[in-house]
This record gives C-alpha cells, sequence and structure tokens, in this order.
C-alpha cells in the first residue's frame, strides 16, 4: 500500500539567500534515498517546501515496505573456493559462513551456488531474494544522508534544551525545534539533530499561536495557512508578492529584480506589501544611487512612472499583517531616510572635485603587479581608444578624453559604498563638470556589453573606449601568462573577448583583428614581464566566435567554413553565414564541397605549392577545356558580386560548375606524369580553389 510521505524539519529564521537551494536539496535529497531504496512507486513526485522556518517535503507514492529485490552475489573464484580435490577448501568454508550471517540463513552450502563465468575465471555466485525494509529504516538513512549533504555556507554549534538528547551538541544552519514525519496519518519513528518526530508544527511567529496539528500530508498546505498563517511554498510565496507588488504599483511601474524577490520571499511567511514614502528632496540624488540604497540595505521595491522617473513612494514587504499598518510605514520610513541621506551627502561632496582632477590618484589604485597601476593602465587605453577612433574614423580627442576619465569614479565617495555604480556615476559627474556628452556617455558604456545578451555602446566614444578597454585587458593579462585554464577565468578574459566580438559583428566595425592586436600589445612596449600573445589571442577570439555564431541557429559546419578561413575583418559575417547557409540548401553543395575538399587536399601535397598559371595550350583533356571555360565565364559574374558584398550570389553562381567539376575529376588525371600537364593541372585547381573558397570554405560542409 502506497501513501503520501510529508517530513519538516522547523527551525530557527534559515539564512535567505540560500533558502531556496536549502529546500530544494533537502526535498531532492530525501526523494532520491528512497527512490534508490525502492520506497517510490512509478511516478512518485515530490513537492517541496520552505519558509524562514521550514524546510520540508511531500512525496506521493510512498511504500510501507521496500520492494523484494533478487540479489546475485559473487562469492569467491573456483581456484580459490576447491582445493586440488576439487572439495570445498577453507577459504570458501568461511565465506558461506560469513554469508550466511549476513542473509539470516541457518547455513548455505556449496551445492547451493551458481558456478559461471566470470570474465576469463570462473566463479561462484549465491542467488537469493532479499527482503523490502520498513519505511522507518529507509527514511531515516534518506533524511540523514540529505541532511548531511546541505549546501549549508557555515554550520552552528548548539546544545539541545529539551528531550532525552538534552545538553548534547547539534551542529546544523540553525538550531532545529520540530520534525514531522508522515505517512499517511500515521507517524514515522525517526530522530535527527536531537529530535523525534511527531506531527505537530508551529505556525507564524506572531500571527499564530501554540503547536499546530498535521492530520495528514494532503491536509499540509492549508492547515498551515489557515492555522498557522504560514505560506509554505518558495515559489507559491514569490507569486503572491510579485502579484500584491503590481497591485500597489497601481499605473506606476515597481523595479522588482528576481533576485530581490527571491531574498524578500526568503525572509517571510506570510506577505503584506505596505506603501512607503521618503522626501522629495532626495529626488535630486541620482535616481540609480537611491533605488540600490532601497534594494540593497532596506529590501525595498522602487517605483517609477511611465517614463522611468523615480517616484517618493515606494513598496515594502512586511511579514506582519495588521488592520493598522501605520506603525509599520513609519518606521520602515524612518530607517530609509538616514541610507538615502549618505546618499545625498556623498553625491553632494563627490561633485566638489571634478573627475579630472581625479587622474593622478589613480596612480594610488593597484592594477596588477607586473602591469602596473591603474593610471599606468589608464594612460595605455587612451591611447589605444584613440589609435581606433582614428581607424573608425571619429573624434580622436574625444576618445583619449573619455577613456582618461572612465576610470575616476572609482575614486569617489558614491562609488566607495556602491560599486555597482561604477561607470553610471562617473556618466553623472562628467555632465556635472561640463564635460562632452560623449566623453560622460563612455564614462558608463566602456563596461558594456557587462554580460550576455547585455546593450552594446550607443556613442561612437564609448564603442572606442570600450573596445580598447577589454582589448588592454586581453592582451596585457593574457601577455603576463594569466590567460584562462578550464573553467577557471579569473579576469574575466572570455566575457571580454565576447565583448570585443559583439561589438565587431553587431556593429559592424570594419576593424581589422590582427590591427588590432598588434595596437594593444604596442602599448606594453618596454614592459619586461610582457611577452606579445597576439597568436594566441587570436586563436582564443575565433573560438569565441564559434560559440556566439552557434548561439544565432547556424550550424558547425556553416560556422567553421567562414571561421576557418580566419577572416580580419568581421563586419560582414553573418552575410558570409547567411550564404553559406543559402548554398548548403542547393542540391549541388554536397558534390563540390566534397570536390573542394579533395583539391584542397591535392594541394597540401604539393611540395613547394603550386607554381605558375594555367596555360590553355596544355588543356587537352575536353573535361579539363570545358572546365576552365566555365570557370572564365563565370569569373566575372562571381568576382562582381563578391565586391559588392552579394556573397549569397556568389556562392549561387559557383553552383554551376558542379557538372564540370564532376566531369575533370572522372575523366583528367591531375598527377599525370608529363610535369608540364601536371603542372598545368595543379595551376587550374588551384584558380579554381580560390574561387570556390574567396566567401567560405565550402569544403567545411561536406560530411
Amino acid at each position: 500500500m502506497t501513501q503520501t510521505l510529508l517530513v519538516e524539519l522547523l527551525t530557527e529564521e534559515l539564512p535567505p539567500k540560500v533558502l531556496a537551494k536549502l529546500g530544494d536539496a533537502f526535498a531532492n535529497g530525501i526523494f532520491n534515498g528512497l527512490k534508490s531504496r525502492d520506497f517510490l512507486e512509478e511516478g512518485a513526485t515530490a513537492t517541496t517546501y520552505a519558509t524562514p522556518r521550514r524546510l520540508a517535503v511531500s512525496i506521493t507514492n510512498v511504500r510501507a515496505t521496500s520492494l523484494d529485490k533478487a540479489i546475485r552475489e559473487k562469492v569467491l573464484p573456483v581456484s580459490v573456493a576447491l582445493d586440488a580435490e576439487g572439495r570445498p577448501a577453507a577459504p570458501l568454508v568461511k565465506k558461506l559462513a560469513a554469508l550466511a550471517a549476513q542473509v539470516g540463513a541457518t547455513v548455505i552450502t556449496p551445492d547451493q551456488l551458481e558456478r559461471a563465468q566470470d570474465g576469463k575465471a570462473e566463479s561462484f555466485f549465491y542467488n537469493y531474494t532479499a527482503k523490502g525494509g520498513a519505511l522507518q529504516s529507509g527514511l531515516q538513512a534518506a533524511l540523514e544522508e540529505s541532511v548531511a549533504k546541505l549546501p549549508i555556507p557555515k554550520l552552528m554549534s548548539y546544545q539541545r534544551q529539551h528531550g532525552r538528547d538534552a545538553g548534547n551538541t547539534v551542529h546544523f544552519v540553525r538550531p532545529a525545534h520540530r520534525l514531522i514525519a508522515l505517512h499517511g496519518s500515521s507517524v514515522v519513528a525517526l530522530n535527527i539533530l536531537g529530535l523525534d518526530a511527531d506531527k505537530i508544527t508551529q505556525g507564524h511567529r506572531f500571527l499564530s499561536q501554540g503547536a499546530i496539528a498535521i492530520d495528514s500530508p494532503e491536509t499540509y498546505v492549508e492547515t498551515l495557512i489557515s492555522k498557522g498563517k504560514v505560506i509554505p511554498g518558495f515559489t507559491e510565496r514569490k507569486e503572491k508578492i510579485r502579484l500584491d507588488l503590481l497591485g500597489k504599483a497601481g499605473d506606476d511601474k515597481v523595479l522588482m529584480p528576481e533576485a530581490l524577490l527571491d531574498e524578500v520571499t526568503a525572509l517571510v511567511e506570510w506577505p503584506v506589501v505596505y506603501e512607503c514614502k521618503f522626501d522629495d528632496q532626495f529626488l535630486a540624488v541620482p535616481q540609480e544611487c537611491l533605488i540600490l540604497t532601497m534594494q540593497t540595505n532596506q529590501k525595498y521595491f522602487a517605483l517609477t512612472d511611465t517614463n522611468g522617473k523615480l517616484r517618493s513612494r515606494f513598496l515594502i514587504v512586511s511579514n506582519l499583517e495588521t488592520s493598522n499598518p501605520q506603525h509599520i510605514i513609519q518606521g520602515n520610513e524612518r530607517v530609509v531616510r538616514p541610507r538615502l541621506s549618505d546618499a545625498k551627502f556623498f553625491f553632494e561632496q563627490d561633485k566638489k572635485k571634478t573627475l579630472a582632477d581625479r587622474v593622478p590618484q589613480l596612480a594610488n589604485v593597484v592594477y596588477h603587479n607586473k602591469l602596473g597601476n591603474q593610471l599606468q593602465r589608464t594612460e595605455r587605453v587612451k591611447a589605444l581608444a584613440g589609435a581606433i577612433a582614428k581607424l573608425l574614423g571619429n573624434d580622436v580627442a574625444l576618445a583619449e578624453r573619455g577613456a582618461l576619465l572612465a576610470k575616476t569614479d572609482l575614486l569617489t565617495d558614491m562609488v566607495g559604498e556602491f560599486p555597482e555604480l561604477q561607470g553610471i556615476m562617473g556618466a553623472y559627474y562628467a555632465r556635472h563638470d561640463g564635460e562632452p556628452d560623449e566623453v560622460a556617455l563612455a564614462a558608463s558604456e566602456h563596461y558594456q556589453p557587462r554580460f550576455a545578451g547585455d546593450a552594446l555602446p550607443a556613442s561612437a566614444t564609448g564603442t572606442a573606449v570600450a573596445l580598447a578597454d577589454k582589448l588592454e585587458t586581453l592582451v596585457g593579462i593574457w601577455g603576463i601568462g594569466l590567460q584562462p585554464t578550464g573553467d577557471k577565468d579569473p579576469f574575466a578574459l572570455r566575457r571580454h573577448a565576447l565583448g570585443v566580438l559583439r561589438m565587431l559583428v553587431e556593429k559592424r566595425l570594419p576593424l581589422a583583428i590582427p590591427a588590432l592586436l598588434q595596437a594593444a600589445v604596442a602599448q606594453f612596449a618596454g614592459n619586461s614581464n610582457f611577452k606579445d600573445p597576439s597568436a594566441d589571442v587570436s586563436a582564443f577570439l575565433f573560438d569565441r566566435l564559434r560559440g556566439l555564431l552557434r548561439e544565432r541557429n547556424y550550424s558547425p559546419n556553416e560556422i567553421e567554413a567562414v571561421v576557418a578561413q580566419q577572416p580580419e575583418v568581421l563586419d560582414n559575417i553573418t552575410e558570409r553565414l547567411d550564404a553559406v547557409q543559402a548554398f548548403a540548401a542547393l542540391p549541388e553543395a554536397e558534390a563540390l564541397a566534397a570536390a573542394n575538399k579533395r583539391i584542397t587536399n591535392i594541394l597540401k601535397k604539393i611540395e613547394g605549392g603550386v607554381s605558375g598559371t594555367v596555360q590553355n595550350g596544355l588543356l587537352r583533356e575536353a573535361a579539363e577545356q570545358a572546365l576552365y571555360s566555365a570557370m572564365l565565364l563565370l569569373k566575372p559574374q562571381v568576382d562582381a558580386a563578391y565586391a559588392q558584398g552579394n556573397f549569397s550570389g556568389a556562392l549561387k553562381a559557383l553552383a554551376q560548375l558542379r557538372q564540370n567539376v564532376d566531369a575533370f575529376f572522372n575523366d583528367v588525371m591531375v598527377n599525370a606524369e608529363d610535369e608540364q600537364l601536371r603542372h598545368n593541372r595543379q595551376a587550374l585547381l588551384a584558380e579554381l580553389h580560390q574561387m570556390l573558397n574567396q566567401v567560405a570554405d565550402i569544403s567545411k560542409l561536406a560530411a
């Protein structure tokens, strides 16, 4: 007979930032422990519960007794078990006695054993049926395993105050007070952390009174909600908070990042949303500062109008429901005021000193002991940003000014208090100092893209500084031997590489990768710790490019056809890939790709490479004459399409060569004994190879 099982561990307040993980680990550990011991019927499911004061799980279709299990246990190799006369040897007698005690048999005789091949030798096996175990023992083991493996950041040590284990020291994330273990309506006799299981729990610390009895696993949620004022499900509690916040926000937009929602959900058992206000005078402070301090320090939810401008009202999630919440509202308004006052003070103090005046102080900030301080790094980024702006035809002076001031907000009080605001505050302070808007934008945009899917710099100056900043880091860190290894990338070089690639590809920048790397390497001239890493960084960039393009639904073969050629400029790589994708769908593609692969292999084997050009008079076979004529006819069309960026047109035109190429390889021997004929045919293949691979290496499309 199967029934639903409920296990709940009631504790003091658990760490909010890991509550969801603790809940999942607790539930999964018990579920998997029971499953591995054959206590779960087919279709059994687990439901996880996690509140600030409890971890719980209910599991359907749990057996009271696990299934009997057929066991085939290896006893001993025959060579060890029998003596020279074929009689049971001492090791076998001893082993059978131990095995009998293990399985609860009176005696096991040699004739009860199975003799079977075991690899290259023969062995004896004992077949028996292990009786199923009681749920109590299986669940006790599963619970102990689950608790032992919880992702607990730091264990507490405390003494039990009551019960048979009073005075004993217990180690757990927080003091545990009660344990529920119900299989149907029956209590399963468990003990853990000094607690004996029963069916009693407690509700909300303030909104509920006394012990609450849980009659069965099926009534657990309803009982906690109605009698305990506790919503036990983490997800259900979170969604209630989300809906209540949206309801209270009205026409305004509520800022509720998922991380903040998760943390607040982990702080309350009976969430109630209240509206509060702060003084309008604080709206003179950059709204990012106010939003961050409310979210980070107070776990409040800021509101903006439809245009994204911060409102002076905000929302809080309380763990108390009351008909007169004024004291809760006033208390939170009183608490947030000094925080906002601090932000206002930092902002006013920072404005007293310009960003330009802070530049010399960057010399006091260490960047890396082998690469110097932040001022030296700033000078490198400044020179590189100017060089990039020049290549792009943009304002060099603006790029250099943007790079010079980009890191200076790291020295401000506001960024010192809120590191997350670096770049954002730089833009505010630059505008206050009267810097050009492009310079101000560069202060924030040079960090972009910060993560996968983040926006790219919008301004020309921001783009130049962002490229310079990422290239300087990539080349500099790699140049002192700190390139990524395995899954370790402490300097986020993979992220910097993807940022560079996204800007080159998505903004269609006509910048050659070798020239960019050369310009970056030049900034480290004279540094004895630095070794030119251009070749390795280039290979790294192209490897990251493959991953980036895979996310855009191109096949590995299509990507390799373009990337294998290591194009110096990536501004048209999307068009190349689209052209390859369209070509691959043509009926001629497979044969031409295979032929191109064959041509590539032939040309690789020519010592010293192909010499000379095709001489028409040496084309003896009809097939090679027809191929060369078709090539001459198509070449102007292919070259014109390529020059116009019509890569798809160029590849589709090449598809017309399919029959001529097939005929050539069927009828013509490339490596003819006549040296003149051989060299002429090799030259013909070299010209064909150049035509076929002008857009991409189509041999990579061959299976």
